[in-house]
């Protein structure tokens, strides 16, 4: 049944729906069929292995010889979005180590075009996601200090944002990643994030501050010494929500911890409590709609007052708290935003072990040729995260 160019998706699709449509009950497989059916998955995952090496391949030839055969920079982000749609099956992404594809990827955090430091960063927070052979493979490869560099460093907001969306992966259930991250001055890093002026970046390092704050609450102590009190307590002024709700989060975990009396912000004057005042008028002259929609900001600020006065908010009082069309609490927020986008619904189901591999539209690209390869698309994702998006793949080409 499988034709000599490689599996008929066709054929398999429409078998599958004739054994699988619920107007029958389930029936034995012939040993035609099984063997039909086994051959046409077997094709395809050697046909992702088979590409995944190919994409090494270029991944490890010097830059000028890519440039010498005309490869532009656009085909090699085309190249590693391509890959990064193979990674996200763990199967797949695991395997990428062992066909020699791990090495030259993590090279690419450090190639001249920011771009392409971007994308590969990318690339390597989905194939640590919830993946703990990853994980470790990555470690051991020195994958955490490459980012830990263009996340500290980099001239570009980008390279840095993408960096330290992949060190979150990395570190997510990873008590020596964190360890390392520590002491690397991680903390560090995070608040000089924080200082900038750009929302996606300042929410990407106050999700891993929560996650962090809530794994060892030890952390506190480090964060308070940073000096991370009151720059929480300006975020929390925010013009973005979810920068608000995340540093009323963090907020949260140090005020519970003792940190913020003990720097003076719960005081009668202290700056915290006006900038709780402040976001409690604003709750109040809300729409119905922007009053459910930050459902987890009026819990928060509620929260937060009463660790710091022992005593109910305003929005308790007013009826703000808990909308009567809202029967309980909402979940934790932190874990809730932390969650890498990819991957993630596996999380629970490790019993789970099969291969996900996403199909493709058209035949892939293969960039070293004679002549110049046609630019291929390349489309911005949006992960969280954030999560994985469109992507698109390029022309077919021989590897000289």
């Amino acid at each position: 049944m499988a034709g000599s160019n490689g599996p008929n998706w066709d054929g398999l699709l429409k078998w599958s729906l004739s054994h699988s449509d619920g107007t029958e009950s389930a029936r034995q497989l012939s040993d035609e069929d099984r063997k039909w059916f086994m051959e046409a998955m077997q094709a395809q995952t050697m046909d992702v292995v088979k590409r995944m090496k190919e994409i090494s391949i270029v991944m490890q030839t010097p830059q000028e010889v890519l440039e010498a055969q005309g490869v532009t920079v656009e085909e090699m982000e085309g190249l590693l979005e391509e890959l990064q749609e193979h990674v996200e099956s763990i199967d797949m992404a695991n395997d990428l180590h062992t066909i020699g594809g791990l090495v030259p990827l993590l090279g690419y955090l450090k190639n001249p075009h920011a771009s392409l430091r971007a994308r590969a960063a990318e690339v390597v927070s989905t194939i640590v996601q919830n993946n703990p052979k990853s994980q470790q493979l990555v470690m051991e490869a020195n994958g955490l200090e490459l980012l830990l560099s263009n996340f500290i460093s980099d001239s570009d907001i980008t390279v840095r944002t993408k960096a330290l969306g992949a060190i979150s992966s990395l570190i997510r259930h990873n008590k020596p990643a964190i360890v390392a991250f520590r002491l690397a001055n991680g903390y560090a890093a995070l608040r000089d994030a924080l200082s900038t002026e750009d929302v996606r970046f300042q929410r990407k390092a106050l999700y891993m501050m929560q996650y962090l704050l809530q794994e060892n609450t030890a952390d506190c102590n480090v964060a308070a010494e940073l000096g991370f009190l009151r720059l929480l307590t300006h975020l929390a002024s925010s013009e973005d929500a979810d920068v608000r709700e995340a540093a009323l989060q963090s907020l949260l975990e140090l005020t519970r911890a003792g940190k913020a009396e003990a720097a003076g912000l719960t005081d009668e004057e202290g700056k915290l409590r006006q900038v709780l005042q402040d976001r409690i008028t604003d709750i109040c002259q809300m729409s119905p709609d922007d009053l459910g929609a930050a459902k987890e900001e009026r819990q928060l600020v509620d929260s937060l007052w009463q660790a710091c006065y022992n005593e109910p908010s305003a929005l308790r009082a007013n009826g703000l708290l808990l909308l009567p069309e809202e029967d309980e609490l909402p979940p934790d927020i932190a874990s809730k935003h932390f969650e890498p986008p990819l991957r993630a619904w596996a999380a629970p189901r490790s019993a789970i072990t099969g291969s996900n591999t996403t199909d493709k539209k058209e035949s892939p690209v293969l960039l070293l040729g004679a002549g110049p390869v046609t630019p291929s698309g390349n489309s911005e994702d949006s992960r969280n995260r954030d999560s994985a998006g469109n992507r698109s793949g390029g022309q077919e080409g021989t590897i000289s």
